[in-house]
């Protein structure tokens, strides 16, 4: 009866995998990068012991396979990254060098976040002439709250898949963050709808999602191509979009190039803001629910004042 009641409670969460034979837990989870280490957290509570790959003011594209990350992959139950090709850069040295069966593709403890939600941003051409594309798409899907619900009830199955014996704690975790996710999102919503159509600059096209939900506007991007600094004559392009445009805001993640951004500034006196882009990105982000409550302030502090 107890197994049927756990297949019964795993099918109410949408898994689909079968379960093991024995529970592990505390289940070890490696996230590659900071919020899904803080999704992990919500989810699994004090059954999970997390690390994340990086940090927030980290480029998840460029870092190390250092000894202490493979140390780590070869011990986590749970592999939880962006996807998307965001790591392939360093990622599959990572599962190449000693990473179990378990969290190896098409495994259970192997979870890319862009296989799970919509994809923005697939390139109709690939070519490397272009910069640094992600043929997947645009990889940064954490920065639409809508994906992280989803993406809350994969982590949750994979954790009961792993860890049939706290099955409840893991239902009654979930359900707690989607309620408090879904009146935090309702709130988000509304003040998102204040800056509905304001137009902004990015340095990289990194924001796809946060605009695409909160209605804010691309006017110009400083990189012309994804990963190279802007040249001279691009940049002078962008000072032409900036002054024929209504743009409000120069955005910048915490760990992009500050020169770029601060001259286009001093050109146009549009002012730059630093989002925090993922936990830890700004010392009042601390988990996922201030990512958004952090972000949103402080794009309201450039909108009030215009």
């Amino acid at each position: 009866m107890k197994a049927l009641h756990i297949a019964l409670l795993v099918m109410v969460l949408g898994a689909s995998l079968p379960l093991p034979a024995a529970a592990q837990s505390p289940v070890r989870v490696l996230a590659c990068e900071p919020e899904w280490a803080a999704l992990a957290r919500e989810i699994g509570g004090s059954d999970v012991i997390v690390h994340s790959a990086t940090h927030g003011r980290q480029d998840a594209h460029y870092i190390r396979a250092r000894p202490s990350l493979l140390a780590k992959v070869r011990r986590a139950d749970i592999l939880f990254c962006s996807g998307a090709e965001l790591e392939v850069g360093w990622l599959p040295v990572l599962l190449q060098r000693g990473a179990r069966n378990v969290v190896q593709p098409g495994q259970p403890g192997h979870i890319m976040a862009a296989d799970h939600v919509e994809v923005l941003e697939r390139p109709e051409v690939i070519d490397r002439s272009l910069g640094d594309i992600h043929p997947g798409g645009n990889p940064h899907v954490h920065l639409d709250p809508r994906n992280i619900v989803i993406l809350a009830k994969v982590l949750a199955n994979r954790l009961v898949h792993m860890d049939p014996s706290n099955v409840n704690a893991y239902h009654d975790r979930l359900a707690s963050f989607q309620a408090r996710w879904s009146d935090a999102m309702a709130g988000w919503r509304e003040r998102a709808e204040r800056l509905h159509g304001m137009e902004v600059i990015v340095y990289h096209k990194a924001w796809p999602y946060l605009l695409n939900w909160s209605g804010l506007e691309r006017v110009a991007a400083l990189e012309r191509v994804s990963g190279i600094p802007p040249a001279a004559q691009h940049l002078a392009q962008v000072v032409e979009s900036a002054r024929n445009s209504g743009a409000k805001v120069i955005i910048r993640a915490p760990f992009e190039p500050v020169d770029a951004s601060n001259w286009l500034s001093e050109k146009t006196a549009i002012p730059v803001v630093e989002l925090p882009f993922t936990v830890g990105g700004h010392p009042e982000v601390q988990d996922l629910f201030s990512l958004f409550d952090v972000t949103l302030t402080l794009l309201e502090e450039v909108h009030d004042r215009l």
